[in-house]
Formats: structure tokens, sequence, C-alpha cells
């Protein structure tokens, strides 16, 4: 009689939750402005204006994008407020910041938006390997949205999960 394998993982009550699952979709650009800069250093209103108006912004459609400055300059905040203007027609997401910056503000919104009446009283693994850049905040935020309403919260991976939190009893 041949042995059963039996997947105890498959047939657990544990919920996974997996970050990357969630990641959306589309091109993360850098868009650094210190080449419209005078000598990389001096925004001049005039030129920086002509830059704006003759970019072609279409190239930006459906990325994220992370505005800065890579150079020492004193930047106007109305700088980053005219690029956005004709930034936004095309982009999903515009952050002043880094490519990681951008991260943290979608995984901030993902998070919060979402829904946890499934996770109630549940035993929950979030899964900690990704192939994809998610920024650790995401799993801090995620962690203290759950706290409230998981029974017992794991990180890792099903076979080898480090323990959390447990909902403590009554």
């Amino acid at each position: 009689m041949p042995l059963e394998i039996i997947n105890r993982v498959a047939n657990s009550k544990l919920v996974t939750i997996d970050l990357e699952e969630f990641y959306p979709a589309g091109e993360r650009i850098s868009f650094d402005i210190k080449d419209w800069l005078f000598e990389e250093h001096i925004l001049k209103e005039k030129d920086f204006r002509t830059y704006v108006k003759e970019h072609n912004w279409s190239k930006y459609k459906d990325s994220f994008v992370a505005l800065h400055c890579s150079s020492d300059a004193i930047v106007p905040s109305w700088a980053y407020l005219l690029i956005t203007v004709n930034l936004s027609k095309y982009t999903n997401r515009i952050v002043i910041g880094n490519l990681e910056q951008i991260e943290i503000v979608l995984f901030t919104e993902i998070i919060n938006k979402l829904d946890l009446s499934f996770f109630k009283d549940r035993l929950i693994l979030v899964k900690g390997c990704s192939k994809k850049p998610i920024p650790e905040t995401a799993y801090v935020q995620l962690i203290e949205k759950l706290m409230p309403v998981a029974s017992s919260i794991m990180y890792g991976e099903a076979c080898s999960n480090v323990p959390l939190y447990k909902k403590p009893k009554l």
C-alpha cells in the first residue's frame, strides 16, 4: 500500500498574506531635475518653464514617478508643482523623493484600504520573501493593522516562520 503524502500547510487554518500580490503594475521612474538647472545648481525660471513646456510628458504614461534633484540646489516648491501639473495627466502617481519613496507611498495606500474582516480571529502568515521591492515599512504597517483582528501573526514561510503576535486570552 503506497504512503499518502499529506500537505499539512494546505490543510491548515493558516491564512497567508503576500504583499507582492498587491504590487501595482507600472514602470517606476526617477525624474531628476538637476539637468534643467543652470550649472546644475541654479533654477532660472524662464529656462525652467521652457524645459517644462517642451518636454515630452507622454513617455511617462501609466508610470510611477519620483521627482527629485540630485544636486545641492535649492529648488523652490513651485518647480515640483509645475512639473506635477504636466506630469499628472499621464502618470499613476507622483512623489517627491526616490524610488523607495514611491513604494512606501503606494503600500501605505494599499494597506490603509485593506478590508480586514476576512482576517478576524485567524492565524495569519505574512509571507517574507519577495522578488519585488516591498518596503519594510509596508510590513510594519500591515502588522499594526492586523494585530487588533488576528488571533496569531507569523512571518516568513509556512515551513519556517517566526511567531510575532498572539492575541492574549481574556
